[in-house]
């Protein structure tokens, strides 16, 4: 999820169950990770708990320009075989 965060420049939002279900150890983690691919927030116990994390969604415009810049590293003639349409 880390690394989807960083990939897509996006605030990732993550449930997970914990406790015990029909006879099962579910361990939890629930997570908020930043644009940044940093944990922002997370659930630290077995059981039900609610993380929050005020998200600053400027943060996006600005990783995308500086951490990962699409337009910098996009190179469409290496995929155009694939990505035109057959003629």
């Amino acid at each position: 999820m880390q690394a989807g965060a960083y990939q897509n420049t996006v605030w990732v939002a993550a449930a997970a169950k914990a406790g015990i279900e029909d006879g099962q150890a579910l361990i939890g983690g629930s997570c908020i990770i930043a644009p940044t691919g940093e944990i922002a927030a997370q659930a630290m116990s077995l059981g039900d708990e609610m993380i929050v994390h005020r998200a600053d969604l400027d943060l996006i415009a600005v990783c995308r320009k500086v951490n990962f810049d699409f337009a910098r590293y996009r190179r469409p003639d290496q995929y155009r075989l694939i990505a035109d349409p057959m003629t």
